[in-house]
C-alpha cells in the first residue's frame, strides 16, 4: 500500500525499511530478464519474423516517429523513466506537464499495466469523449485531468485497479450500474494518481488542493484556449485519452 501513497519504486522503498538489501533488489532485477530479448526470441521460435524482419520493422517505426537510436535503446530497455521522455521532447511543453505525464506512466506500470504503449503528447485546443474521469486541482497552479474515450479503455482502468472485478465482462453486458462503477473505478485511480502528483509537488513548495472527482458517462467536450495536452496510452491493447488542462482556461460541456 505504500506505493500508492509514495511515488517511488518498490525497490527503493524495500530497502529503506529494511526488507531488502539493495544487493537483494539488483539480483532479483537481474532475474526478471530481458524482456526485449525474450520477445524477439519468441518472434523468431514461433516463425512469425525472422530477425531481419523485427530489424526491418524497428527501422519503419523509428523512421515513422523520427526517433533516433538512443530512442530506440530506450524503449528496448522497459525503463519506464527512459521511455517516457521520448513521448514528450516538444520543448514548448512545461515541465509541469512533462512531470504530470512521468508520474502517470510510473503509476500505470505499478497499479494498471506494465506493459501499456503510448503516444506521443500532443496539444489540441479541444476534445470529446463518450466517457470521462476528470478531477481538477486548484492552488498554485489551476489544473483539470482526465482520463476519457469509450468504455473498453476505462474499463481497462477500471478493472485492473479494483482487483479485476470487471475483467469477466463483455462490453454488451454492461448496463448503466456497471459503466458507473467502472467510471468510478477510474475516478478511483486518477485521484490516487493525483494525490501522488500533489504531494510530490509539494516538496517544491507547490500547494495543490484535489477538487472531488467527477465521471460523466455522456458524450461531452472539453474546449481550451491552448493549454490542453493529450496523450493517449493502450492497456491490454485498448485505448484511453490522459487529457490535461493547464491554466488560465477551459470549458468542460
Amino acid at each position: 500500500m505504500l506505493q500508492q501513497t509514495q511515488d517511488r519504486r518498490f525497490g527503493d522503498i524495500a530497502v529503506e525499511k529494511g526488507y531488502l538489501t539493495e544487493d537483494q533488489v539488483v539480483t532479483l532485477l537481474k532475474k526478471q530478464g530481458d524482456e526485449y530479448l525474450l520477445f524477439v526470441q519468441a518472434l523468431v521460435d514461433r516463425e512469425i519474423l525472422s530477425l531481419e524482419g523485427i530489424q526491418k520493422e524497428i527501422n519503419a517505426y523509428k523512421k515513422s516517429n523520427h526517433f533516433t537510436a538512443l530512442d530506440i535503446e530506450a524503449l528496448k530497455s522497459g525503463d519506464i523513466d527512459r521511455i517516457v521522455p521520448i513521448f514528450t521532447k516538444d520543448d514548448s511543453i512545461q515541465p509541469l506537464i512533462k512531470d504530470y505525464v512521468a508520474l502517470t506512466a510510473r503509476n500505470l506500470v505499478r497499479f494498471i499495466d506494465s506493459r501499456f504503449a503510448m503516444e506521443q503528447i500532443e496539444r489540441v485546443d479541444s476534445y470529446e469523449a463518450a466517457y470521462m474521469a476528470t478531477q481538477e486541482l486548484d492552488g498554485d497552479y489551476k489544473i483539470l485531468t482526465g482520463f476519457c474515450g469509450d468504455q473498453e479503455g476505462l474499463k481497462m482502468i477500471g478493472e485492473a485497479f479494483v482487483d479485476g472485478e470487471y475483467a469477466e465482462l463483455e462490453l454488451d453486458e454492461l448496463d448503466i450500474i456497471d459503466v458507473l462503477d467502472i467510471l468510478d473505478a477510474a475516478c478511483e485511480f486518477l485521484n490516487c494518481n493525483n494525490g501522488l502528483y500533489a504531494t510530490r509537488v509539494s516538496h517544491e513548495d507547490v500547494d495543490l488542493d484535489m477538487c472531488p472527482p467527477e465521471m460523466r458517462d455522456f458524450h461531452s467536450e472539453i474546449q481550451s484556449d491552448g493549454n490542453m495536452y493529450k496523450v493517449s496510452f493502450y492497456i491490454k491493447g485498448k485505448k484511453v485519452d490522459l487529457i490535461i488542462c493547464i491554466q488560465p482556461k477551459w470549458k468542460l460541456d
